[in-house]
């Protein structure tokens, strides 16, 4: 097809078998529909106008198959869109297609919810903020055993290890220090039955004993209080071209945030949920009260 002195060839691809749209592929789809309804056209109008049948415009729009950089160029001339939008989107649909390489070639290769463990090892500063649970570091088996019943062995093995290396870097040369931030909902829930849950308050309040632990308890008054609602691990280290970490774990991945500036933010969060808290004295009294009740 020829417009305005430009041809624009177009090679027959053969769609991915089991392809399955990314949310960035299913925006870049609704970007094109918009630029057709911009000039009330319609598909079949569109596609005559730059060389594709209604069908290929209609399923590049819906997603239905991946957008070739190429052919969203060719839309952008035809449809007259300026130069540096349609190369926005050409740059998104390049990218989409590394990640989609990428995920395919690497989904195997690392895990970090398995690798988590080992960065606990290597570091030398937790600092860890949760919403709903007590820190996986010091978690006791019957706790761990009853907030993952019914869920994967592998994961169950993965909280036994964290716990197992925390223990082993209790003391020696260079101990693993703990910061941890806590909402105080976190002492409420009867986890495993009054006896796991009395069990696990002990145990926090005998960790919060030690040099290199420190607990801090955000009490229900405080009201909102900064990264509500997301919990995670920011991990430092001891060799200056380990950048800080932060770790994210739901019941279905773990995920590593490593961008320094995404983990400056998290640091700050923390820093403002320790300045919120209760001091250390409080905190171990509200802990110390919540294992009376039970």
């Amino acid at each position: 097809m020829t417009h305005s002195g430009i041809r624009f060839g177009h090679i027959l691809r053969v769609m991915p078998k089991d392809f399955r749209a990314t949310t960035l592929e299913r925006a870049i789809g609704r970007q094109l529909s918009g630029w057709r309804d911009e000039r009330e056209l319609s598909l079949t109008e569109a596609g005559q106008r730059v060389g594709f049948s209604s069908a290929k415009l209609s399923m590049m729009e819906n997603a239905v198959q991946p957008s070739a950089p190429v052919d969203i160029m060719a839309l952008g001339y035809v449809y007259k869109v300026p130069t540096q939008e349609w190369q926005a989107v050409v740059a998104r649909a390049q990218y989409a297609r590394q990640v989609r390489t990428r995920a395919l070639n690497n989904r195997a290769m690392f895990d970090p919810a398995a690798d988590f463990v080992n960065l606990v090892f290597e570091a030398t500063l937790l600092r860890v903020f949760t919403t709903d649970l007590v820190p996986t570091v010091f978690q006791l088996a019957g706790y761990t055993n009853a907030v993952l019943q019914n869920d994967d062995p592998v994961r169950i093995a993965r909280f036994a290890m964290a716990r197992e290396v925390w223990s082993s870097r209790l003391s020696g040369k260079d101990p693993l220090e703990v910061q941890v931030v806590l909402p105080e909902s976190v002492l409420r829930p009867v986890v495993g039955g009054p006896r796991v849950m009395k069990a696990q308050l002990l145990h926090l309040m005998e960790m919060s004993e030690l040099e290199t632990v420190s607990i801090k308890i955000v009490p229900s008054t405080a009201g909102a209080y900064p990264a509500m609602g997301s919990p995670f691990t920011l991990l430092s280290f001891p060799h200056r071209q380990h950048n800080d970490v932060v770790y994210f774990e739901t019941f279905i991945k773990g995920e590593y945030v490593e961008d320094p500036a995404q983990c400056e933010m998290c640091a700050e969060r923390f820093t403002a949920l320790r300045a919120l808290a209760l001091g250390e004295g409080e905190s171990l009294e509200l802990i110390a009260e919540a294992a009376a009740e039970l």
